[in-house]
């Protein structure tokens, strides 16, 4: 069965893809939960137009994206965290830490884009990778210290 995607989906696709998914996936769960609709063919005439309305609209969002990531090449976030002696943290550094770190450096970034390679668990220099585009993605230089 092939879908039109309404809204972003991890794994999956990007809003407005046509993707492919097996028929129960798509008749149980992405319409009714109003995630996707069938891709006939007007569905695919609509889909086409819009995209077409909204070609100039992705280009501004495509340049603010690559700004972004610009910047956050630029940019060292430290976060304090609780520690041992040998460096070990109690507890790991999560999205929200690094989202918060952000947003005090006037860097609005939603912590759902951030995903973290492997679980941050001691101190040091890590890096995280945050997911601005669908064509743009940008890495984050973390430098985890003990308070």
């Amino acid at each position: 069965m092939e879908v039109i995607l309404i809204q972003d989906l991890a794994n999956l696709g990007f809003k407005n893809d046509i993707v492919k998914v097996k028929d129960g996936y798509g008749r149980n769960y992405l319409l009714p939960q109003k995630i996707a609709i069938i891709a006939n063919e007007h569905n695919r005439k609509q889909l086409a137009e819009n995209l077409k309305q909204q070609a100039h609209k992705q280009a501004k969002l495509l340049a603010d994206a690559q700004a972004l990531e610009a910047k956050l090449q630029e940019t060292v976030i430290e976060l304090k965290v609780k520690a041992n002696e040998d460096g070990k943290i109690f507890g790991a550094v999560t999205t929200a830490a690094i989202a918060a770190a952000l947003e005090a450096q006037e860097i609005l970034i939603d912590k759902k884009v951030i995903t973290i390679p492997e679980p941050i668990k001691e101190c040091g220099e890590h890096m995280a990778q945050a997911r601005l585009h669908r064509e743009v993605k940008a890495d984050i230089k973390l430098n985890v210290v003990a308070e």
